[in-house]
């Protein structure tokens, strides 16, 4: 109804008086300021580490700031340890699983969206159940398929088809696209078909391009579940030379003295918040899109 007041956390009447905006202004700063240092806190300490000596970082009194500075850590950690050839790895590893992602994904939510085959209810239920799984459930079952693809009998093991093609398998993104693609209005499509175009035609040249959204939140958690992913690489790439750099990290941890160590993880973290940083607008607006709008 047009009179119902709006429902809130602190009664309108209480607002309008100086104590209640200043209690509610002190929760939010307080809340706001603590959620905020939950998060940041471990990553200024992991970057400050990487500038403190191995000795500070081993003493028994933590400090916030390091007593002397050791910038040169970074570059150690890249030439000793030779980082850029883990980071080529994890870059085609990442480059991969989003394109067999993308085209797998996408493909599998436009058939169960708009091409609504039989029982399409019943695939996308249980593609929906394994996500109710713990990851670890689906590790031996899984390692059991790349060590024999069925059909083709093919060992995907050192191969990065092994990272790839269980990276395809993702549910939370067909159903994100699926969810996205059943707002497209069908009045749409439906001319497309009268002018000829088949399914193929109406996916490339209507239903992607109005998906941009949608596709941009799918290929930065493409790219950053690969990229920080640990266990699975360091089951299925077992040759250091093809490993991506956190198992690259942890397989070096114990010939690496600390500062680099952490110095190593720092570099590995970059790529990704530049990531979110650059794209936390997409990924919003992809996950909030319900409607066209005209």
């Amino acid at each position: 109804m047009a009179g119902t007041a709006e429902r809130t956390l602190i009664a309108p009447t209480e607002m309008t008086r100086r104590t209640g905006r200043i209690l509610y202004r002190t929760v939010l700063t307080l809340t706001l300021t603590g959620f905020t240092l939950a998060f940041v806190f471990p990553l200024y300490w992991m970057a400050t580490g990487a500038l403190k000596s191995s000795a500070e970082l081993a003493a028994p009194d933590p400090t916030l700031l390091p007593h002397t500075w050791h910038p040169e850590a970074y570059a150690d950690a890249w030439t000793n340890v030779g980082l850029g050839t883990y980071f080529l790895n994890t870059l085609l590893l990442a480059l991969g699983a989003w394109l067999f992602q993308l085209v797998i994904d996408v493909s599998a939510a436009y058939a169960l969206s708009k091409l609504r085959p039989a029982l399409g209810n019943i695939v996308l239920g249980m593609m929906l159940a394994t996500l109710m799984l713990p990851v670890s459930a689906l590790l031996v079952p899984t390692y059991l398929t790349v060590t024999d693809v069925p059909l083709v009998h093919v060992n995907l093991i050192s191969t990065p088809f092994a990272i790839w093609l269980p990276a395809a398998a993702n549910a939370f993104n067909i159903f994100i696209l699926k969810r996205f693609f059943d707002q497209i209005p069908g009045e749409l499509l439906d001319s497309a078909r009268i002018d000829g175009a088949g399914p193929v035609r109406v996916l490339v040249s209507i239903v992607l391009p109005l998906s941009r959204p949608v596709l941009a939140v799918v290929s930065i958690f493409a790219v950053v579940g690969v990229w920080k992913d640990f266990l699975w690489p360091m089951l299925v790439l077992p040759e250091p030379s093809k490993q991506p750099i956190t198992v690259a990290l942890g397989r070096l941890a114990e010939f690496m003295p600390a500062n680099q160590l952490l110095a190593g993880m720092v570099m590995a973290s970059v790529p990704l918040l530049v990531l979110f940083l650059v794209f936390q607008r997409h990924i919003i607006t992809g996950l909030t899109a319900g409607s066209l709008k005209g």
